[in-house]
């Protein structure tokens, strides 16, 4: 791994909130994920709704949710909510079924949950992606089925003052910052339509900069992730491990004043996650 090159002198007005992903700590319980990262001096948390941590079906729900808010308050740990476990509602599809798909009640459904939820922990967001669009849909269909399906969602949004974070994910329907952008055009601008960037995810597949995406999605920009990658290759990878220029990119955050988490994203990192999460965190501080 590569050492973090060294920052610039940065302006401490506006210092970024670091967290870390719930899905990066698969075989924790969610209450030794949030000691370790509060020991580590994370901001916040990045809750993936599933099974294991906090699954929106649980019997028990209340409960679990009213336990989950104490021990964040307890913690000072700022929380978003995420729904991206890609076999959370069909264990044979990945990311099924979709607001494109049949039975995108059921996706629907999900995010009302977990609107509500996020209302409960004090997230300001939550978080979603397209997922691929059904084979032999025509594109401009799936454009209209996916805009309705948002738009049914908002009406929820708005019941919570919970805004939708929407994440351009490598091939999916909705890849890149400019598609998200033309989805929000598609709901008329809801004040609730949001953008999460994933850093990592934009130098995979972005034709422009990962600093030119920064921009594009400024004026919506809600969450951001954050995880090295190499261009064209969907891995998850440390930071340092693969071509991301960092510092760049978190003064361009700080300019922006981004006053939501910066969220390490490394699924694959469970198996070792007390440190990978430890390394992550000393990379970021050590480039200001």
């Amino acid at each position: 791994m590569r050492p973090p090159p060294t920052a610039p002198s940065l302006s401490p007005s506006t210092p970024l909130k670091f967290g870390y992903g719930t899905n990066g700590f698969t075989h924790h319980r969610l209450s030794d994920v949030l000691a370790v990262l509060a020991d580590l001096g994370y901001d916040g948390v990045a809750l993936t709704l599933d099974h294991g941590h906090l699954d929106p079906y649980a019997d028990d729900l209340p409960r679990r949710v009213s336990e989950l808010a104490r021990q964040l308050a307890r913690r000072e740990l700022d929380v978003t909510v995420e729904t991206g476990a890609p076999y959370f509602l069909d264990p044979w599809g990945k990311h099924l079924p979709t607001l494109m798909s049949d039975g995108s009640e059921t996706r629907i459904d999900l995010l009302r949950r977990a609107l509500r939820i996020a209302a409960d922990l004090g997230s300001p967001t939550v978080h979603l992606c397209s997922g691929p669009a059904p084979d032999g849909l025509p594109e401009r269909d799936a454009w209209k089925r996916l805009a309705a399906g948002v738009e049914t969602v908002l009406e929820t949004a708005e019941t919570y003052g919970v805004a939708l974070a929407f994440e351009p994910e490598p091939y999916m329907f909705v890849d890149t910052v400019e598609r998200c952008l033309r989805l929000a055009r598609l709901v008329d601008g809801h004040e609730l339509f949001g953008i999460t960037l994933d850093i990592g995810h934009a130098h995979c597949v972005e034709n422009r900069s990962v600093l030119d995406c920064v921009r594009d999605a400024a004026p919506l920009l809600r969450n951001v992730q954050i995880e090295d990658m190499r261009r064209g290759i969907h891995r998850h990878l440390e930071l340092g491990a693969g071509e991301i220029d960092f510092p760049p990119v978190l003064d361009a955050l700080r300019a922006l004043n981004h006053r939501g988490l910066v969220s390490v994203e490394i699924q694959g990192g469970s198996l070792d996650a007390p440190d990978v999460a430890r390394r992550s965190i000393e990379f970021l501080r050590a480039i200001g």
